[in-house]
């Protein structure tokens, strides 16, 4: 017997983000190139040309991959091309954020929230990359209590345009 097998894979957390794209293959270069990630694993579709499944490390975190498959049987793989949005933020946190935003919108993301020093003590701004997800790039600053973090959103929604 080869011993007990781990429930989570090794170099994975317990919470890791599986994302569909339409041009898989594509989406890897560009998130190698646009954000420093390290393809790990890939398999190709039946067709030896989709990208049925990919593994990405991201620094110690995990990103599942695939070529969407939109109405398939049992499967509704689209990716945001298709649906037209997203409802996810995949979240990075890295040692230098502006460097890593100004890298990705030269690869080809679209700046979608300029960086700013956010009243949660993170560096944190927002980019789109070509296939549709949102990527937040972030870098921790300072260690806040939560009455420091209350007072600073307070702040910031009550310097907001639009106010609700």
């Amino acid at each position: 017997m080869a011993g007990k097998v781990k429930a989570v894979p090794e170099g994975f957390n317990t919470l890791s983000a599986h994302i569909q794209v339409r041009g898989a293959a594509k989406a890897i270069e560009f998130y190698k190139k646009a954000l420093g990630a390290e393809e790990v694993a890939k398999m190709p579709g039946p067709d030896g040309k989709s990208i049925m499944h990919a593994e990405l490390k991201f620094g110690n975190s995990m990103l599942m991959l695939c070529e969407e498959m939109p109405g398939g049987e049992g499967c509704t793989c689209t990716s945001p091309q298709t649906t037209g949005k997203t409802t996810a933020v995949l979240h990075l946190y890295v040692e230098n954020a502006d460097a890593l935003y100004d890298r990705a919108v030269k690869a080809g993301a679209k700046a979608t929230m300029p960086l700013m020093d956010a009243f949660w003590g993170d560096r944190y701004g927002q980019v789109t990359d070509p296939f549709g997800h949102v990527w937040a790039i972030s870098t921790h600053k300072k260690d806040l209590t939560p009455e420091q973090v209350k007072k600073g959103a307070e702040e910031f929604f009550a310097n907001m345009c639009g106010k609700h």
